[in-house]
């Protein structure tokens, strides 16, 4: 992979190399529809599961689609489906990730123009999602996906959003701490952040996702910063008494 950030906005060399889209299907049923921060969370950790998989490295039958995708832009797009659409895009070779009520299925990364007929009749837009409620307050531990508060996406946008820090977050660790972060499950939060603690993490030097403005957002926008990835997964690895 290129030391080039895969969320800069000038073209560079990622924009030559072949692109690639890690797709990533919601499942919303008409009137069952799962809470907006579930959704983002889960999301999140679905991108966390397939870039931990052992498919997705060494000589694992997903790693060459791996390696090609975070060669390029890294691009994510989530897709909503329902019923009979849902259960096509089970039998996809993917992996389902399940939070407190939302699921998500990720998928392997494939070319740009290159969608899987059963995920590329799927709907991009309408993906409009709410919380009954305001969030409860993030675990003081866990990592947490900032978002910014003066950025308005939809859900979709905003899943995606959430998957790009949580990547970020991943690349920071060493292997021992990606293992212990797999092991744990990929426990995160996703919460928007006031005007003023956005402030102060984008001034703190940690990962943060300038979004190429591909959609919805206009490019160079700051989207999410992820905090705590490292002092969590450090955690997990030291000595129990």
């Amino acid at each position: 992979m290129t030391s080039e950030s895969p969320f800069r906005t000038a073209p560079g060399d990622r924009d030559l190399a072949p692109q690639f889209v890690l797709p990533l299907v919601v499942r919303i049923e008409r009137g069952d529809p799962p809470a907006r921060t579930d959704a983002l969370e889960t999301a999140a950790r679905a991108v966390l599961t397939i870039l931990s998989d052992e498919r997705s490295a060494g000589d694992g039958e997903w790693a060459r689609a791996m390696g090609d995708w975070q060669d390029a832009r890294i691009r994510k797009v989530v897709r909503r489906a329902r019923g009979a659409e849902w259960r096509r895009a089970e039998a996809l070779d993917g992996i389902t990730v399940t939070g407190r009520a939302a699921q998500v299925r990720v998928f392997p990364p494939v070319p740009l123009d290159g969608w899987p007929k059963d995920l590329a009749r799927l709907q991009v837009s309408g993906t409009d999602l709410d919380d009954p409620g305001a969030p409860v307050a993030a675990d003081p531990v866990a990592p947490v996906l900032w978002m910014n508060p003066g950025v308005e996406m939809s859900a979709g946008k905003a899943m995606a959003q959430a998957g790009h820090g949580a990547q970020l977050a991943w690349w920071e660790l060493s292997g021992e701490e990606r293992a212990a972060w797999r092991e744990a499950g990929h426990p995160l939060a996703v919460r928007t952040a006031g005007p003023d603690r956005w402030s102060e993490l984008t001034a703190g030097g940690l990962p943060l996702v300038r979004d190429a403005g591909f959609t919805e957002v206009a490019p160079g926008s700051c989207t999410v910063v992820a905090e705590g990835g490292s002092r969590y997964c450090s955690r997990l690895r030291l000595p129990r008494p």
